[in-house]
């Protein structure tokens, strides 16, 4: 791992705004949104130094801007294979995935990510 590169965190958008029940069903892209805007204000919680943000949505979540701190990516097909992307592209700096999705936390795993539940960066 490249120890000078800052820490890649992959947020799983739908994961993590459906892990709260507060209303995100009505309007999916306004909740990734707040999402984005909680983690541009917030980081990630507990992660000492620089870190890059990337926010992937899909879905009707789709057409959300990155915002200073947090790239937003859309994923062209599934979320999940996305992220696997990003993470087997991410040339050996650490990477941290959020999500509670047990499939895709094994899939990143096996490609060397650290994974880590939606309250790491959404605390309910």
């Amino acid at each position: 791992m490249d120890g000078s590169a800052p820490l890649l965190v992959i947020v799983d958008g739908a994961n993590v705004v459906g892990s709260v029940p507060d209303g995100w069903w009505r309007d999916r892209r306004g909740a990734a949104e707040r999402l984005r805007d909680r983690l541009a204000a917030d980081g990630v919680p507990g992660r000492a130094g620089p870190v890059e943000i990337v926010l992937v949505v899909e879905g009707a979540a789709r057409g959300v801007d990155s915002v200073p701190g947090v790239r937003v990516e859309t994923a062209p097909g599934s979320g999940d294979d996305h992220i696997v992307e990003l993470v087997a592209g991410a040339g050996g700096r650490p990477v941290l995935v959020v999500t509670a999705d047990r499939e895709l936390r094994r899939r990143v795993t096996e490609r060397g990510a650290e994974v880590a539940g939606p309250r790491s960066v959404r605390p309910v």
